[in-house]
C-alpha cells in the first residue's frame, strides 16, 4: 500500500485536519479581530480543500481523479496550515510580544512553507522534483530577465527590511512627498501623507535614490528639529532678539514641541533693510512639522511684540541728486550728534570746552563688539581709547592663578587711556559681557585737542591719576603688583612731543 493510498484510506483524518485549521482560523479571528483582512488567504484555501475533498468522495468510481482531487486537498491543506501558521505568529504572536514586523515577513515565511510542502506532495504523489530544477534553469533565467523589473522590487524590499533601513511607522521624505510607511509590500512600499495620500513607492526606487527617515532611537525618543525664520528691523539689538526668540518656545506649551533639547536662537543673513533670524527648534512628531512650524510663529510674533521688537522689510532707496546732499548731510549730522554726546557723557572729556568737545567727535570712530569678543587684551599696545556707549564689559587681569577681575565697565566707562595719552602696554584685558557699542578715539584726534590748548594736559593727567589710583586699590585687594604712576603728566607731554 502506498502512501497515497493509505491517505486515501484515511480520509476521516483529512476532514479532521480540515476542520482543525477552520477551527484555529475562527480563534484567531475572535482573539484579533483586527486582522479579520489577513485571514482571507487562509478561508479561500480552506474552502478550496473542502471542494477537493468532496470530489474525492464523488469520484470513487473514477481513481486518477479522485487521486488528483485527493493530492490536491492535501496540497492546498499544507498551504492554508501554512498561512495560519504565519498569520499568528507574524499578526499575533509577536505582537503580543511587542514586536512589530512588516507584511513581506509574513509573505516570505508564508511562500517558504508552501514551497516545502509542495515539495512534500510532490514525492507523496510519486513525482521526483529534482529533474523539475534542472531541467527549468532556462526557463527560470528567462523568467528571471523578463521580471527583473519585478523581482529588483521584492529583492529591494527584503534588503530594506533585513538592514532595517525602513520600518513600518516611520516618517520618510521622499523628494517632494512626506508621509508615514504603513506597509512594505513584495512590490513597493505604501506611505500615507497628512492629507491621507496612499503613495506606492516601488522598492527598486527605494534602493537606487536618497531618502530620509525620521526615527528616534532606543534611548531617546524621536526630535527632529525644525527651523523658522524672522525678518526683524536692523534697529533691534540681536543679542535681544535671540533671547525672545528662544524664550518665546521655553515658556510656551506648544503641542508636539519639546523644549529639550532647548531650542536656539541666531542672525542667519543681513539684508537690506532687515535682519534675518533663524529659530531651530524640536519637534516631537514629524506629522506635524506645518501645524508646528505655525504655532512657533504665533508665539515668537507675540513675544515680539511684548519686547516692542518690530518686523523688517526689504527697503530700496532711490535718492535724487537735488536730494541726495541734503540727505547725507542730515544722515552726518545725526551720526556726530551721536558722537558729541558720547564725548560729553564721558568724565575725561566733560570738562573739555565745547570747540574742544566738537574737535574730538570728529575723530570719533564707531566700533561695535558682540558678547564674547576681546575689546583689548593685557600687554597689547595700541595708542587709542574706548568710549563705551552702551552695553557692559568685564576687566580682568593676568596673575598666577589666572585671570582676575578687577572692574566692569557701564555706559559711559571708558578704558585704555594710557595707551592713547603714554603709547603704554594695555595693563589688562577687557571681555564683552553682552553686545557693546563703543567709539574709538586714536592719538591723532586728541593730539589735535593738545595743540590748540595745551594747558588741557595737566586736567587730564589730574583725571587719569585718580583713576589709576581706584583701580591701584583693586589691584592690591586682588594681590597684584602695583605699577608706579610717577611723572604721568611728563610722560604724557613727551609722547605728544610737547612741553609743560
Amino acid at each position: 500500500m502506498t502512501v497515497l493510498d493509505l491517505a486515501m484510506a484515511q480520509q476521516p483524518v483529512l476532514w479532521w485536519a480540515w476542520l482543525g485549521v477552520v477551527a484555529a482560523a475562527v480563534v484567531f479571528r475572535l482573539v484579533r479581530p483586527a486582522e479579520y483582512r489577513a485571514l482571507r488567504v487562509t478561508w479561500v484555501l480552506s474552502a478550496l480543500v473542502l471542494v477537493a475533498l468532496s470530489a474525492v468522495r464523488g469520484l470513487r468510481g473514477s481513481p486518477m481523479l479522485a487521486n488528483t482531487a485527493l493530492v490536491l486537498a492535501i496540497f492546498l491543506w499544507g498551504v492554508a496550515c501554512a498561512h495560519l501558521v504565519a498569520t499568528v505568529f507574524f499578526r499575533g504572536l509577536l505582537p503580543l510580544w511587542g514586536f512589530s514586523v512588516p507584511r513581506i515577513a509574513h509573505d516570505l515565511s508564508f511562500t517558504g512553507l508552501a514551497l516545502v510542502w509542495g515539495i512534500f506532495c510532490l514525492r507523496l504523489s510519486g513525482v521526483d522534483p529534482t529533474p523539475l530544477f534542472a531541467t527549468s534553469a532556462v526557463i527560470t533565467a528567462v523568467l528571471a530577465f523578463a521580471m527583473q523589473d519585478t523581482l529588483g522590487n521584492v529583492l529591494g524590499g527584503v534588503t530594506l527590511q533585513l538592514d532595517n533601513s525602513l520600518r513600518v511607522g516611520d516618517w520618510v521624505k521622499l523628494d517632494d512627498i512626506s508621509g508615514r510607511v504603513t506597509d512594505v509590500h513584495w512590490r513597493f512600499t505604501a506611505v500615507e501623507t497628512r492629507n491621507c495620500e496612499l503613495v506606492m513607492v516601488p522598492n527598486s526606487w527605494l534602493m537606487k535614490n536618497r531618502f530620509t527617515v525620521m526615527r528616534g532611537s532606543d534611548a531617546a525618543p524621536l526630535a527632529w528639529r525644525r527651523v523658522v525664520h524672522f525678518c526683524i528691523t536692523p534697529s533691534a539689538d540681536p543679542e535681544a532678539v535671540i533671547r525672545v526668540l528662544e524664550r518665546s518656545v521655553l515658556d510656551a506649551e506648544i503641542p508636539h514641541v519639546l523644549t529639550q533639547p532647548p531650542p536656539n536662537a541666531i542672525l542667519s543673513d543681513v539684508v537690506a533693510g532687515y535682519r534675518r533670524f533663524s529659530l531651530r527648534y524640536w519637534l516631537g512628531d514629524p506629522q506635524f512639522d506645518e501645524p508646528g512650524d505655525s504655532s512657533v510663529r504665533v508665539h515668537a510674533l507675540a513675544a515680539l511684540a511684548r519686547a516692542g521688537i518690530q518686523l523688517g522689510v526689504p527697503q530700496e532707496e532711490r535718492l535724487l541728486i537735488k536730494e541726495n546732499d541734503s540727505w547725507r548731510a542730515a544722515s552726518d549730522q545725526r551720526e556726530f550728534d551721536l558722537r558729541l554726546d558720547a564725548i560729553r557723557r564721558t568724565d575725561l572729556f566733560a570738562n573739555l570746552p565745547s570747540a574742544e568737545q566738537h574737535m574730538l567727535a570728529e575723530h570719533l570712530v564707531h566700533a561695535p563688539f558682540a558678547a564674547g569678543d576681546i575689546l583689548t587684551r593685557q600687554g597689547a599696545v595700541a595708542h587709542w581709547l574706548y568710549l563705551v556707549i552702551r552695553g557692559e564689559a568685564k576687566v580682568l587681569v593676568d596673575g598666577p592663578d589666572g585671570r582676575i577681575p578687577v572692574a566692569t565697565l557701564h555706559d559711559g566707562d571708558i578704558f585704555g587711556e594710557m595707551g592713547m595719552l603714554t603709547g603704554e602696554a594695555r595693563s589688562a584685558t577687557v571681555v564683552a559681557v553682552t553686545a557693546v557699542d563703543c567709539y574709538r578715539l586714536d592719538k591723532a584726534g586728541f593730539a589735535k585737542v593738545l595743540e590748540q590748548r595745551p594747558e588741557i594736559a595737566r586736567d587730564m593727567s589730574a583725571i587719569v591719576e585718580a583713576r589709576n589710583a581706584e583701580r591701584s586699590v583693586l589691584l592690591a585687594k586682588a594681590g597684584q603688583p602695583v605699577a608706579s604712576q610717577d611723572d604721568l603728566l611728563g610722560r604724557m607731554l613727551k609722547f605728544f612731543s610737547q612741553r609743560a
